[in-house]
This record gives C-alpha cells, structure tokens and sequence, in this order.
C-alpha cells in the first residue's frame, strides 16, 4: 500500500506525520539508474536526465527515515494546524521514496467567487501544490538516491550541499598563485566569480594527478585552442589572465573541455562531459 507522509518543521522527535493511506502521490519514475549521471556540479544534466549518488543509505547526510525499517503504523496523523508548518512531503510507493520540498510558494490559500445557483465568495482552503516531478527519489532496493538539483534537497538532505564543492579562500589564492598564472588587470581573489571558484575546486583535484610533463602538455593544449582569447607567454609558460571571463577559458581548458570534431574539424566546447 502506498502512503503519503510529511515531514514538520521544528520538531525534533517525531517530526514525521501521515497524510494519505493508499494513494500515489508521484507518477512512478521510470529511469535506468546504470544510466543516471554520478553528481559533478559542473555537469548541466539533459532535460531526462538524473543525478544519482550510489550508497546513499551509508552517507553521513543521509536520514534516519531511509535507514531504518519503515512501516507505515509508527506515523500519527497530521493536525491540521500543523499544515503550515510542513517542509516536505514524502511518499512511499512501491517500496520507493519520493520526496518534494514544500516552499511558501506552493502553499496556496486564496479567496475566490463561485459562481453556483448563487454567485459567492469562497474562503479558500488550505492546499500544497504537488510538482509533476519529484524532487528525488530513493529506490531502496538499489540503495540510490536520484534528484535534478541538489539546491531543490539541500533542505531535506542536511549537509548534502557538501557535495557542491566550492574553493574555499584559501584555494582559490592556491590556484592564482600557479606558476602558470600571470595575472594582470583587476582580477584578484574577491573578483573571482562563485561559479568559477566551483571550477577551481574541481581543477585543483585535476592538477594534483598530474605530473610536470602533464602541466606543459595541459598549457599547449589550452593555448592550441585559446590562442586568440589567451595570451599566452610560450617561454615562461604563463597564461595571462585579466579577467573573470578568461580564467573561465584557462579552467576548461584544464578539465579538457575543448575538442575538435572529427568529421567537420571544428573547434569546440564541451559544456558537460560524461566519462565513457
């Protein structure tokens, strides 16, 4: 039997009420999760796509409603002035987990005229919008949690944000002071924009595996399809960069962003990558 559950905001025991006993909240998700992509935060997912993070029962952001054994008849009823109170909704279907976060906009209580044998005002009841789509699904027999937006489950997920690496200070002045960084302009440590500092983390990961020989190769690389948008000094191997824009460039560049295509020889970049 599915169940319609919510979770109420504040409560630390219990927090979690029964709404609707034998009702399908959600259309059931068809999706070949060998086919969903691992999280990468510089991944901009295609308009079927998921993101999946594997294991999820054993992750430290994971919650305790997914851990433990479910039954339906540990959960009491929601009051009704607990409605305003709710931060998410969850359904059980099928064994599965489906979650959506509840923001105010999708509260709705609204005034309204009816137009029956008599034309009245109507006191608009209490309502939650339901999205066509979860927000994230748990399919418990693969122990894998899918989701579009990791921003839309931060909320409910406490701590899952870590996934969304960002540089810190720290590394992010690690990074400008590369011997292959020149920089010239304005740009400095406060200019360097969020999503780039995002790039960074990833680029620093990327750079710690390589080997000397490998950071002169990457510098060719990226020259071989910058040269008109990056200076770049071929003595001292510096990349000259002044702007947000262009460390962008030199960022993709190290992820090996750029390509050619066989057929039509046309330079390119990749605005996501999966590895094959």
């Amino acid at each position: 039997m599915d169940h319609v559950f919510a979770k109420v905001k504040g409560l630390r025991k219990k927090p979690y009420f029964k709404l609707i006993s034998d009702h399908t909240l959600f259309d059931e998700v068809k999706t070949n999760i060998t086919h969903c992509i691992e999280y990468n935060p510089d991944h901009n997912l295609d308009e079927d796509a998921w993101f999946k993070i594997e294991k999820f029962s054993k992750q430290e952001f994971c919650i305790e409603l997914i851990k433990s054994a479910f039954d339906s008849k540990n959960f009491d009823d929601l009051d009704k002035s607990q409605f305003a109170k709710i931060g998410y909704l969850f359904s059980v279907q099928a064994g599965n987990f489906y979650f959506q976060k509840v923001t105010p906009s999708l509260f709705l209580k609204r005034k309204m005229i009816g137009f029956g044998e008599a034309i009245e005002v109507e006191e608009g009841e209490n309502r939650i919008i339901v999205n066509s789509l979860p927000d994230a699904v748990y399919f418990k027999g693969y122990d894998t949690l899918i989701f579009k937006n990791l921003a839309s489950i931060s909320s409910i997920f406490k701590g899952i944000d870590e996934l969304y690496k960002e540089a810190t200070n720290d590394q992010v002045q690690k990074f400008l002071d590369e011997e292959f960084l020149n920089l010239t302009g304005d740009l400095n440590l406060e200019k360097v924009s969020k999503p780039n500092r995002k790039r960074i983390a990833l680029a620093l990961d990327t750079l710690n595996q390589m080997n000397a020989n490998q950071k002169d190769l990457m510098l060719s690389y990226v020259h071989s399809y910058c040269d008109k948008k990056l200076t770049f000094d071929g003595i001292n191997k510096k990349f000259e960069i002044k702007s947000d824009e262009e460390l962008k460039l030199l960022l993709y560049g190290i992820e090996q962003r750029f390509y050619t295509t066989a057929l039509s020889n046309q330079k390119r970049l990749a605005n996501s990558v999966i590895d094959l």
